[in-house]
């Protein structure tokens, strides 16, 4: 009767193990108000024991949250125990803990309120029914509870795999005319200035091999900042003044997990769309605030009026992905906003300034 609440908080679980962590005060929390709610049903379909329904709804609530929170508290301690074994045998030991439980807490509670004469029509000879009756209804909800946490547990396992894809899609698809358009670049200064040659190599060497990284799921603020400015010098060589770049970046913390690749792409399609269509080019704002433990990532560009023959506007599946993926590492709390106004098309990244999931 207890892990009712399970994933309706909207705890995100941290590993690979289906039965989220039970020791988290938002859990525990949620258990709680499950119980609670459950009680207020039992109450409204059975007799009444007392002399009135809140007499009743206070010693059924009694009861259930001694059952809830004691097999909350003996599963958090088994926790580690059972992500050792795989899914099945977890969610069978899983299930007798919780039944084994509400057996010894309804038998101690039987004879509890038949000796404190709470329930003076209670005798001994009634123990087996009752017994029988809590068995039965934690028996149907711990099962439809389990049951709903591994569904919740693949499901999320399906959002990884497919946030996994769409990372390797991403990572593939830096444009061909990038790298066409660098090599030409570098080889025109290998003669005329080997030293910015010999740099622009390695800006991008280090621009494919994150490109190229399928290990890492996580990246920090600061290398996702690094790898931009990389990204930014090769563009500035082919396009001079034309480009310009404003960094308004010092107030982000360095060390914080991300995605990989969440602010390159963005930056792409700032110059692709907005300033190589302009004859006379634009300057790229980039500014980050840290507000009340909120980070929040601004790319502002010029862009093109519609007369003046710009780059189509695409299918936005860069800003997409970027924001599924915010999303998969920090919940819904994450997430990416646009706007274009005054001639200027904004993109807005935002997450909790904490470590991502």
């Amino acid at each position: 009767m207890n892990d009712l609440a399970a994933n309706s908080a909207g705890i995100e679980q941290g590993d690979g193990f289906f039965l989220p962590n039970f020791c988290d005060v938002r859990l525990v929390f949620a258990v709680v108000i499950m119980a609670e709610l459950l009680a207020f049903v039992l109450v409204l379909v059975t007799p009444s024991l007392l002399d009135d329904r809140w007499s009743d709804l206070g010693v059924i609530s009694l009861f259930l949250q001694w059952i809830a929170l004691t097999s909350a508290a003996l599963l958090c301690l088994a926790r580690p125990l059972l992500s050792r074994l795989g899914n099945t045998a977890a969610v069978l030991i899983s299930y007798l803990l919780v039944l084994l439980i509400t057996a010894l807490l309804s038998e101690t509670a039987f004879w509890l309120m038949v000796r404190s004469t709470i329930l003076p029509s209670i005798d001994s000879e009634q123990n087996g029914v009752f017994l029988l009756r809590c068995l039965g209804v934690s028996a149907v909800i711990t099962a439809v509870t389990l049951r709903y946490l591994y569904v919740q547990h693949q499901w999320r396992q399906q959002l990884q795999a497919e946030a996994r894809a769409r990372v390797a899609a991403l990572q593939a698809r830096i444009r061909p005319h990038f790298l066409f358009n660098s090599m030409n670049t570098i080889a025109a200064l290998t003669r005329s200035d080997p030293d910015t040659a010999e740099e622009a190599i390695h800006d991008l060497s280090d621009l494919f091999r994150a490109a190229l990284d399928t290990v890492d799921e996580h990246a920090t603020l600061d290398a996702e900042l690094t790898l931009a400015r990389r990204y930014l010098n090769i563009e500035a060589l082919r396009l001079g003044e034309r480009l310009a770049v404003e960094w308004d970046t010092a107030a982000l913390p360095p060390d914080v997990n991300v995605p990989p690749l969440i602010l390159q792409p963005l930056l792409e399609n700032a110059i692709y769309h907005g300033i190589e269509p302009l004859a006379e080019g634009g300057t790229i704002h980039i500014r980050g605030e840290l507000t009340n433990g909120w980070i929040a990532i601004r790319v502002s560009n010029p862009v093109a009026g519609r007369t003046t023959g710009g780059h189509n506007q695409g299918n936005r599946i860069a800003q997409e992905n970027i924001r599924q993926r915010l999303q998969l590492a920090f919940g819904k709390r994450a997430g990416l906003e646009t706007r274009q106004q005054d001639g200027h098309y904004q993109v807005t990244i935002r997450f909790p300034g904490e470590q991502a999931s």
